[in-house]
Parts: C-alpha cells; structure tokens; sequence
C-alpha cells in the first residue's frame, strides 16, 4: 500500500513541476550542459564506489 502512496505523490509532483518548468522558460546551452556533464559523471562514479564499499563492509 505505501508503494501506492509513493507512486501517487510521485505522480502529483510530476503533473505540478513540469508545466512550471515549461512556463519559467529555463535554457540551458550547451556549453552549461557539457560543464554539467564533466563534473556529474565522475561523481556518479564516486558515489556507485562508496556504495560498493559500504555493501562489502
């Protein structure tokens, strides 16, 4: 029943911030992204380590 509960929520967020996020008009160029994507992979990589090192600890 909680499973239900999350998804709804989920759902209602979702429903709530996309058309708030279509109207404020944000842009994000490409140079933004590829700076984004240089630090958000390695730190994808830190964090999927730390988890390994925490399941083998």
């Amino acid at each position: 029943m909680n499973v239900f509960v999350i998804l709804g929520v989920l759902f209602i967020a979702l429903l709530v911030i996309v058309p708030l996020v279509e109207k404020s008009g944000l842009r994000v160029s490409n140079e933004t992204a590829g700076k984004m994507s240089r630090i958000i992979f390695p730190l994808i990589i830190i964090a999927l380590v730390i988890q390994l090192f925490m399941y083998m600890f």
